[in-house]
């Protein structure tokens, strides 16, 4: 049955261009009814169109895909506002009032319009945040009702450049959809990421994107920042073309060994092999490490620079939050902490909403932007005959063409002899018994791609398709693909940590070697009763920290103190055994 309540939201990404389809439910989550998407890099370039003709195709390709699986027609979109020239600025609007002014909410408005009417030479106001309003000594977030002499408004607008809604209206304007509304996509990211508590501790919200990264700082409930930094994942697969490497072998080698961060200490040795993807080429494990590291540092210097011109670095009590494509890179985490001394990071691959139905959104970071802004959507999308109240693609030709189809079709369906009949009536059985059991098998396979069973949902997956259920074909091949991704995806971080592993204990087996080599030096040391240079050896070998070396060096260091001490002993014994002798050889001269 065809869906007739739902809202569309539209991404319009540097490498994709995204569309969903949803309900939002009374307990609060949402149930996803579509997905679709289309590749942007040839008309969208750092989150802004630039090929206006290629963005409406693929708008257009992108909500047909929609209306297809919702089997509705679609009337309107909500659209995310982003993109390279999106930032916010800062003003404050100044009110001098009567002796003890009851503050009223005309004034408030009056202030606000004061600061939308701000000149902005080739920008505009996108949307505005209220910041606190100074009454006195005192800063409130509602100052209606109280009462002041004077009262200082402070706001955060956000702004872009004209252009960034004007090329959207265009596009939208010849695929014959309307825009139901704008939302500020870094704004819906953070509706769609965090938690009511982070935003009232202070956070900054890190949107890795495929040609720019977003950075978002709130603090207590308030946005106080946001700036897009033209650097983003891209720009790494860039720099590892630079050994001649093509482009699209560039990602696939940064997906599959790329790290964010690797830690090496003072005096290790770093073992040096061979990447490659299918053989085509190679390059150094070091160099691939040096390039995506540098390029990784670049990006968060930029983003810490933000975060402290926001004047909150300071009061970040929950700490940094970050999603995007890049926040699937091994080591993220650790990165951003060595680089703004943050030491609370936390990964957000999904937003904080529960998602419910069959069609499954990518868990990986890069749809958090997109579920915000279905998030914000009011406004039913569908597409509704007003007379019939269900949606068609409406004129009165049409209509009266179905009804007169449908008469023939009656008075031929009356010619058909029994048996004819008798045949269609077992094929439509069989039908909706495969029907059903393929909608079944794409619920389990749904379900196990959500509990990580990639394999096990391949396997369902090729039952359903063997079933040849049309209508749930284009599902299937999504599913698969998305399945295979993920099963690809978590091989890639085996392979990693295994790696990672193997590194370790070979580092471990090294250090174990050497330390054995120090104890039996400090060994043939104490034989030779050359204690100081013995106890130099075995401090060295303490710095391994190796547990059964420690229990090694904590016997000899205690045999190097009773030798010490015997020794000792021995010689007062001798000393005092020598002057007893010559006391008694004194005493009997005297005798």
């Amino acid at each position: 049955m065809a869906a007739t309540d739902f809202i569309v939201a539209i991404e319009l990404g540097s490498i994709e261009i995204t569309g969903i389809a949803g309900k939002k439910n009374a307990d609060g989550s949402l149930n996803i009814l579509a997905y679709s998407s289309e590749k942007s890099a040839d008309c969208i370039k750092k989150g802004v169109i630039y090929n206006l003709d290629k963005t409406t195709q693929k708008l257009t390709s992108v909500i047909k895909g929609l209306e297809n699986k919702l089997q509705a027609g679609i009337k309107k979109v909500y659209i995310g506002v982003g993109g390279l020239s999106l930032r916010s600025v800062r003003n404050s609007e100044n009110r001098q009032l009567g002796e003890d002014t009851r503050i009223s909410q005309a004034i408030i408005d009056s202030m606000m319009q004061n600061n939308l009417d701000i000149p902005l030479l080739d920008y505009e106001i996108l949307a505005v945040e209220p910041q606190e309003y100074k009454i006195g000594n005192n800063l409130l977030t509602e100052p209606v009702g109280t009462t002041a002499n004077s009262i200082e408004g402070n706001y955060l607008n956000i702004i872009a450049r004209p252009s960034v809604k004007q090329n959207i209206r265009q596009c939208l304007a010849h695929t014959g959809y309307d825009i139901a509304g704008f939302t500020i996509s870094p704004m819906a990211t953070a509706d769609a990421v965090l938690t009511t508590n982070e935003k009232r501790s202070g956070c900054a919200l890190i949107d890795f994107g495929a040609d720019t990264t977003t950075v978002s700082v709130y603090k207590n409930n308030i946005l106080r920042h946001v700036c897009v930094i033209p650097l983003g994942g891209n720009n790494i697969t860039k720099d590892i073309t630079s050994k001649q490497i093509e482009e699209d072998d560039a990602e696939q080698i940064k997906l599959r060994y790329a790290s964010a961060y690797t830690e090496h200490k003072e005096g290790e040795e770093v073992q040096d092999c061979e990447l490659t993807i299918d053989g085509k080429f190679t390059i150094l494990s070091r160099t691939l490490e040096d390039i995506v590291e540098a390029r990784v540092n670049e990006i968060l210097n930029n983003v810490f620079n933000q975060i402290k011109l926001s004047n909150y670095s300071d009061s970040l009590m929950a700490g940094i939050i970050v999603t995007g494509g890049m926040a699937n890179m091994p080591d993220i985490d650790k990165a951003i902490t060595n680089i703004t001394k943050i030491e609370k990071v936390r990964i957000a691959l999904a937003g904080e909403t529960n998602i419910v139905g069959n069609t499954i959104i990518p868990k990986n970071g890069k749809s958090n932007t997109l579920i915000g802004i279905l998030m914000s959507g009011e406004e039913n999308c569908c597409r509704i005959d007003p007379r019939k109240g269900h949606q068609l693609d409406f004129n009165e030709d049409t209509v009266a063409e179905n009804d007169k189809q449908e008469n023939n079709n009656a008075e031929e369906q009356q010619k058909e002899p029994e048996e004819t009949k008798a045949e269609e009536t077992i094929k439509e059985v069989e039908t909706v018994d495969n029907t059903k059991e393929c909608h079944q098998l794409v619920i389990t396979a749904s379900q196990l791609i959500l509990s990580r069973g990639y394999s096990e949902a391949l396997e369902v997956l090729d039952k359903a398709k063997k079933l040849n259920v049309e209508a749930k074909a284009r599902e299937i091949d999504s599913l698969e693909k998305e399945a295979k991704r993920l099963l690809e995806e978590a091989e890639r971080v085996r392979a990693i940590k295994e790696a990672k592993l193997q590194a370790e204990k070979q580092r471990e087996a090294q250090k174990k070697e050497e330390c054995n080599k120090l104890l039996e030096e400090a060994i043939e040391l104490i034989d030779k009763e050359k204690y100081k240079t013995a106890k130099e050896k075995l401090d060295a070998a303490r710095v391994y920290n190796i547990a059964e070396c420690n229990l090694i060096i904590e016997d000899l260091e205690e045999k190097i103190v009773k030798t010490q001490k015997n020794k000792k002993r021995s010689i007062f014994d001798r000393i005092k055994q020598g002057m007893s002798k010559a006391s008694e050889e004194f005493f009997d001269g005297i005798k």
